[in-house]
């Protein structure tokens, strides 16, 4: 019989082919191999409650009458708050369902593990739970966690949370010292601390994805420039919209292709406008995760300008840095959280300051002017992530470790 492991999330498809981020999701797929794997995650309208899914059961708790349940999905928690203050009136429900629902649920399939992303709030849920019922508790910061929940409240539950932890894995460098400085030092010895990012199949984001029937359909006949995720603040797309004003001087045929939704999406629309960028910069909204990689490989270089916000949120990792590289994309990105584990400036992509629309023009400007040295980065971009992020080498080590802390 397996292990059972039962797996928190707030960021989980809602249903198939969504456009929802589905890292977890993908690596709850591939520990199915030695576990057995229940998610719970929060509803959202239209999704199921309870259902299967690739080998992994599924139950989505309810919070709130089923047309409010929009706090987690579509856009992640944070974003969501600062979009929608109205959203504020959710939380106690939220946690409280949570915490219920997540109680039945362990009395009724009594998990050998549980697996908790992000500290706050699925962590802090699955330590009270322990007092209930002691089961070993891993969890997982992704950033906004660590970044963006700051005070002195957020310290002292995150805090208290990482104290009642047998393990404790984060996606990057970066974020591992923070983690480091939040455990006292009594407790260092106690707890399983590691590195552990979250990984991209590289049989799936692959050049050999390219389809030339993309740039028709959007009418690119020079450079090919995209972005793919969130739209909002912490992600910094209007510092490429500006950038690509600047560009547009020397490449004038060059197409920027925007894929995400978000709460600036309206905003930024307006900002293209009064541009006067509306023919050079193209919004396709939400495109399914399965049909991600043929835009990747269709384009010629990818741009994350991510930057760091006055609340500290800033990038936990940068998954879509690896699925661009894997895919044969030049990536350029700034110096901002877990970025610099990916990108070494021109070695594995082009590294640059965040703010800083001029350098992301020059740095795509560079890459036109010197296509030989732009290729070998990309070939460098690419090897790197096949060797150190595809699922294949971060699953292994997220099955050691969980398998670990079990024996």
């Amino acid at each position: 019989m397996k292990t059972k492991i039962l797996v928190l999330t707030s960021t989980f498809p809602r249903w198939r082919n969504d456009s929802d981020p589905p890292f977890v999701y993908n690596l709850s797929k591939r520990l199915t191999s030695h576990f057995d794997v229940y998610v719970h995650a929060p509803h959202f309208p239209g999704a199921e409650t309870d259902e299967s899914m690739d080998g992994i059961q599924i139950h989505r708790f309810r919070y709130f009458f089923a047309s409010w349940e929009k706090l987690a999905g579509s856009t992640g928690i944070l974003p969501t708050l600062r979009g929608n203050k109205l959203y504020y009136v959710l939380i106690p429900f939220f946690l409280l369902s949570q915490f219920f629902s997540l109680l039945f649920l362990i009395n009724k399939i009594r998990p050998d593990i549980i697996h908790a992303h992000w500290i706050i709030p699925q962590g802090l849920v699955a330590v009270l739970v322990r007092f209930f019922y002691p089961v070993p508790v891993v969890v997982t910061a992704h950033g906004a966690d660590l970044f963006g929940l700051q005070g002195r409240l957020f310290q002292t539950l995150k805090r208290f949370t990482l104290q009642r932890v047998q393990g404790c894995t984060v996606v990057s460098r970066p974020m591992a010292k923070i983690v480091e400085d939040l455990i006292p030092t009594g407790f260092k010895q106690q707890i399983k601390t590691t590195i552990i990012p979250m990984g991209v199949d590289a049989t799936v984001f692959s050049p050999a994805g390219k389809d030339p029937s993309i740039r028709e359909q959007l009418s690119i006949h020079g450079l090919f420039l995209l972005y793919v995720g969130r739209l909002t603040e912490k992600k910094g797309v209007r510092y490429l919209i500006d950038a690509m004003s600047l560009l547009i001087e020397d490449q004038p045929d060059a197409k920027l292709l925007i894929i995400g939704k978000g709460e600036l999406e309206v905003e930024l629309k307006e900002h293209v406008r009064n541009l006067g960028l509306s023919q050079q910069v193209y919004f396709a909204g939400s495109i399914p995760n399965s049909r991600l990689p043929v835009y990747y490989a269709s384009a010629d270089i990818f741009v994350g300008p991510s930057i760091e916000i006055g609340s500290g949120d800033r990038e936990g990792f940068g998954l879509t840095f690896i699925e661009a590289a894997m895919s044969g994309c030049l990536i350029i990105g700034t110096d901002s959280g877990g970025i610099v584990d990916i990108i070494t400036d021109k070695e594995t992509g082009l590294l640059i300051s965040e703010k800083d629309s001029k350098a992301i023009a020059d740095c795509i400007m560079f890459a036109v002017r010197h296509e030989q040295k732009a290729a070998c980065i990309r070939a460098r971009g690419r090897q790197k992530c096949i060797d150190q992020f595809d699922w294949k080498v971060i699953a292994g080590k997220y099955n050691d470790f969980l398998s670990s802390l079990l024996q």
